[in-house]
């Protein structure tokens, strides 16, 4: 399983749209073969500062997940409102192992 945590800061005139378009990204991803979480979290200190959490069960559904038309669409519609650019930090799960248990 791979966990990737990107986090993304917005600029203040576009948290709304931010999150309008993310959760459309979320929606889509959370269908996704071998997508075990797509969670959108805002910092409750600094409301323009996003996580997302995405668990993947392999590197080739990471994969596939960038290859879809919601995070193309994504990713093309929100480039314009980072204050900054979006940072990412892959891991490797130790616990849980099993996938039942995400």
């Amino acid at each position: 399983m791979i966990v990737n945590c990107v986090t993304v800061h917005v600029i203040k005139e576009h948290i709304t749209d931010f999150i309008e378009a993310t959760t459309a990204n979320h929606e889509g991803s959370v269908r996704e073969p071998g997508n075990l979480r797509f969670d959108v979290l805002q910092s409750k200190d600094d409301p323009s500062c996003f996580l997302l959490y995405e668990v993947f069960e392999s590197a080739e559904a990471v994969t596939f997940h960038r290859s879809t038309q919601h995070y193309l669409t994504w990713r093309d519609t929100v480039a314009g409102w980072m204050a900054q650019p979006r940072t990412a930090v892959s891991y490797t799960v130790v616990c849980p192992k099993e996938r039942k248990e995400w």
